[in-house]
C-alpha cells in the first residue's frame, strides 16, 4: 500500500514576516554587539559556522538513531505496537526539532556573511597602502570562494531534511491511527524506502560539515589564492 505523495507546503505569509523580523532583529543585535564588546562580524560568522557544524551532527546522529527505530519496524514480528510506535514518535519529534535548528542557523550564516562582505568591500577604499589593499582583496575573494562552497552544501543538506522530515512524518501518522501487524506490512516498503533517504541525506551532511571546516579555516587562518 503507498501513501499518497505529500505537497510540499509553501511558505506562508506569516512565516515569511516572522523571518524578516527574526532577521531584522539579528542585525540590531550583532550592531550593539560590535559596538560594546569589540568583536567583529567576522567572529560572530565564525561562532555562527560552528554551532551550523554541531547542528548538523546533532541532526546526522538523530537521523542515525531514527534508522535504528525503522529497522525495529521493519523487522516487528509481534510484541507491544504501542511501544514501538511511540519511540518512533520520539524519534521524528527530536528530528524535527533538530532539522529547524539547521534552518535557523543556516539562515544566520547567511546574513551575516553578506553583511561581512559588504562591510569587507567597502573598507578596501580605505586603505592607503596599496599591498595591503591588494592581501586583503585576495583575503576577501578566497573567503567568499569557500563561502559559496559552503552554503551551497548547507543548503543542499538543508534541501535534503524536509522531504525525508515529511516521510518520516507520513509514516508516524499512518501507524498512530493503524497499530496493526497489517499496518507494518503494509508500510515495510515505504519504511525501507524512507532509511534509504536518510542514508543519503547523512552523506550530504557529512560533506557539508567538511565544508564547515575549511570555512573556519579560512576565516581564521592567513591564506593566499591557489595559483591558477
Amino acid at each position: 500500500m503507498k501513501l499518497p505523495a505529500k505537497p510540499a507546503p509553501r511558505m506562508g505569509i506569516s512565516r515569511r514576516l516572522g523571518r524578516f523580523l527574526v532577521g531584522r532583529c539579528r542585525k540590531v543585535y550583532y550592531r550593539l554587539a560590535e559596538s560594546t564588546t569589540g568583536a567583529h562580524k567576522r567572529d560572530f560568522l565564525v561562532t555562527r559556522v560552528e554551532d551550523a557544524r554541531s547542528g548538523l551532527e546533532d541532526t546526522k546522529e538523530q537521523f542515525q538513531s531514527a534508522l535504528e527505530q525503522f529497522g525495529a519496524l521493519v523487522e516487528f514480528d509481534g510484541g507491544n505496537l504501542g511501544s514501538l510506535y511511540h519511540a518512533l514518535k520520539r524519534e521524528f519529534d527530536r528530528s524535527e526539532r533538530l532539522a529547524n535548528a539547521v534552518h535557523t542557523h543556516i539562515d544566520t550564516i547567511e546574513e551575516l556573511a553578506q553583511a561581512l562582505f559588504v562591510e569587507w568591500e567597502m573598507e578596501l577604499d580605505l586603505y592607503t597602502n596599496r599591498s595591503l589593499r591588494a592581501k586583503s582583496r585576495q583575503k576577501l575573494k578566497l573567503t567568499q570562494r569557500h563561502y559559496q562552497n559552503l552554503i551551497k552544501a548547507m543548503r543542499k543538506a538543508e534541501s535534503r531534511i524536509d522531504p525525508v522530515l515529511g516521510a518520516f512524518r507520513d509514516q508516524v501518522l499512518f501507524l498512530k491511527h493503524n497499530l496493526n501487524a497489517q499496518a507494518i506490512a503494509a508500510l515495510q516498503h515505504e519504511l525501507v524506502s524512507v532509511s534509504n533517504d536518510i542514508a543519503a541525506m547523512i552523506q550530504v551532511m557529512e560533506h557539508s560539515i567538511l565544508q564547515a571546516d575549511q570555512f573556519i579555516r579560512t576565516l581564521e587562518e592567513p591564506r593566499a589564492l591557489p595559483k591558477k
